[in-house]
């Protein structure tokens, strides 16, 4: 655990070295790149999050995804407890631990979810990841119906050769970092 906690810590140290030109910069190559993805063609819904100061700005197709004709859903933590529900800036509100999140009713079920777009503290190449402690990324895509490619992204300097993993810890299909 206390590795966790370092880990986190070097992270943040690492984000807030960069400047936001080069996040905001790296945020279009990321959401570029996964528009190039054949699983991003296929998908007519998919799950996305409204980015915190310290992570991967998603704000550019938060914008860009509904004009290409996605449906795009956002995440809402209630308890212990994360659902999606359909994106709409004027819906969104600061809820739980800071986060923008949408004051609708219109929850979209797991299995509905083509794409999904993972945040998190770390990442390695092959998947695995560290999220901020929490485990609600790790609940929701363990859900039986839950069936979506799972795409982690990142700043590059959040990239890790290892990290302690847990058995109940959910890979990513890929990590997309710039």
């Amino acid at each position: 655990m206390e590795l966790k906690k370092e880990i986190r810590k070097e992270v943040r140290r690492r984000i807030k070295e960069l400047d936001t030109e080069v996040r905001n910069m790296a945020s279009k190559a990321i959401f570029d790149e996964i528009e190039k993805l054949p699983v991003f063609h296929q998908a007519h819904c998919i799950a996305l999050f409204a980015a915190l100061g310290d992570e991967v700005p998603t704000q550019y197709a938060l914008d860009r995804w509904p004009m290409l004709g996605k449906r795009i859903v956002v995440p809402r933590v209630e308890g212990d407890v994360m659902h999606f529900l359909d994106y709409s800036p004027d819906t969104m509100q600061v809820g739980a631990f800071g986060i923008e999140e949408p004051m609708g009713d219109s929850v979209c079920l797991a299995r509905d979810i083509d794409l999904i777009i993972v945040p998190a503290r770390a990442f390695t190449r092959r998947g695995e990841r560290l999220g901020r402690g929490g485990g609600f990324y790790d609940k929701y895509m363990s859900l039986p119906d839950f069936r979506a490619h799972k795409t982690g992204i990142c700043f590059e300097c959040q990239l890790f050769d290892e990290l302690p993993t847990a058995e109940h810890d959910v890979l990513v299909d890929e990590v997309v970092a710039r």
